[in-house]
């Protein structure tokens, strides 16, 4: 896999978390260690991004998270070369 940057893996976990899903979804998804999710899910939980559902244990995407991902996404293709885009959709 190709280098991704901090923000390209954001995207990642962002999109992955757009239904609702699991660390464990969320590390396969996005292709990160255990310690990387951890680190990732802290700093987006932190910033509002994704929420935590206690009971179900589930990582959800809140409007703030959706903003952002619909903005990147936005980004992404107006830069993309050749349709490409970057990074590959998890």
């Amino acid at each position: 896999m190709k280098y991704r940057s901090r923000t390209d893996i954001i995207a990642m976990i962002l999109r992955v978390t757009t239904t609702g899903t699991t660390k464990t979804r969320i590390m396969y998804g996005a292709y990160l260690s255990y310690a990387q999710v951890k680190e990732y899910l802290s700093f987006l939980l932190e910033k509002n991004l994704i929420s935590h559902e206690e009971g179900t244990g589930l990582y959800k995407l809140t409007p703030n998270g959706m903003k952002l991902l619909q903005t990147y996404e936005g980004i992404s293709d107006m830069i993309s070369v050749n349709g490409e885009k970057s990074p590959p959709t998890a």
